[in-house]
C-alpha cells in the first residue's frame, strides 16, 4: 500500500475510506505554486491503488478554493536557461498543471471539489475535473489568462469537456467570470448552497451516496464514460461488456447480487 506523501503546500487529513485534500497557501488565495502542483501529483498517484480510499474531497484553506498559478514562479521561470535539451523552461513549467489535472481526472476514486471564494485559472481546471462540485452561492469562477496575454493552454481541453465547446469559446475570448448560479445553470457545478453548514451538510449526503457505490464498479464507470472522448463507440462497448462481465463475477458482482437478494447492505455500504 503506498504510503500518502510528505506534503507542505497541501493539508491531508485520511479518515476511514475519505482523503480530504485542502490546498493551502491562504496568504495568496490558494494561488497554485510549482511546489504545490508536484504535492497534487503525488497525493494522486499514490492513491490510484489505494482501494482503501473511496473520495478525495478537494477545497482550499481560507474561504478561496484556488486563485490559480502563482504569478512568482512563472516571473522566475521566465528568467531560467533552457535546459540541456534546449527545451523552454516555462513550456516545461506550464505543462506541469495539464499533467497534474489530468491525474486528477484519471482519479479511479469519486472526486469531489467543494468551492469557497475563487476559483481561477488552475482552480477552475479541478472543478472542471471533478465528479462532483459544490459551489458556496458567491464563489466566483473566471479564467484571467487571456487578460494577462496568454492562453489557459492546459485547462482548455478540460472546459471543453466539461461545458462544451460554444460555453469555452465564449469564456476565452471574454477573460469569463462565471458567478456560482451561472455556474451551475452551465454545469461547472452540481450543487450551490447559501453557507459553509449547508454545503457541508450537502458533502455528507454526497458522500452517502458515495459509500452505497461500490469502488471498484465506480473506477471501471469512470474510466468508460471519460474514454469516450477519445476512442470509438463500437470499441468502448465492447470493453464495456468485457469490464461489466468480469465485475459481475469478482467479487464486487457476487456480494452485491447476494446483497440485493438478501434484502441487505453490501460489505462495501456498511
Amino acid at each position: 500500500m503506498s504510503r500518502l506523501p510528505h506534503v507542505e503546500n497541501l493539508e491531508l487529513r485520511h479518515e476511514g475510506w475519505r482523503l480530504h485534500v485542502t490546498l493551502n497557501r491562504p496568504y495568496v488565495r490558494n494561488a497554485m505554486s510549482f511546489a504545490m502542483v508536484e504535492e497534487i501529483m503525488a497525493v494522486f498517484e499514490a492513491i490510484r491503488t489505494r482501494h482503501d480510499i473511496r473520495a478525495v474531497i478537494l477545497r482550499g484553506a481560507g474561504g478561496n478554493f484556488c486563485s490559480g498559478g502563482d504569478i512568482k514562479d512563472m516571473a522566475a521561470a521566465r528568467q531560467a536557461e533552457p535546459g540541456p535539451d534546449g527545451g523552454d523552461p516555462l513550456a516545461h513549467s506550464n505543462r506541469l498543471f495539464g499533467t497534474m489535472i489530468s491525474e486528477v481526472n484519471a482519479a479511479p476514486q469519486a472526486v469531489i471539489a467543494v468551492i469557497e471564494g475563487a476559483a481561477m485559472g488552475g482552480g477552475f481546471g479541478l472543478a472542471c475535473v471533478s465528479d462532483v462540485a459544490i459551489a458556496h452561492e458567491d464563489a466566483v469562477f473566471k479564467l484571467p489568462e487571456t487578460s494577462l496575454g496568454v492562453p489557459p493552454a492546459q485547462i482548455a481541453p478540460f472546459i471543453v469537456q466539461r461545458l462544451g465547446l460554444t460555453q469555452a469559446r465564449r469564456l476565452a475570448v471574454t477573460g469569463g467570470k462565471l458567478h456560482a448560479a451561472e455556474a451551475l445553470r452551465l454545469g461547472l457545478v452540481h450543487f450551490v448552497r447559501p453557507d459553509a453548514l449547508a454545503m457541508e451538510i450537502l458533502l455528507e449526503e454526497v458522500l452517502a451516496d458515495i459509500h452505497r457505490c461500490a469502488p471498484g464498479a465506480v473506477a471501471s464507470t469512470k474510466r468508460l464514460m471519460m474514454a469516450t472522448q477519445c476512442a470509438p463507440l463500437d470499441h468502448l462497448l465492447d470493453e464495456g461488456a468485457r469490464e461489466f462481465a468480469a465485475a459481475i463475477r469478482g467479487p464486487e458482482g457476487v456480494e452485491g447480487t447476494v446483497a440485493f437478494l438478501q434484502k441487505r447492505r453490501a460489505k462495501w455500504a456498511e
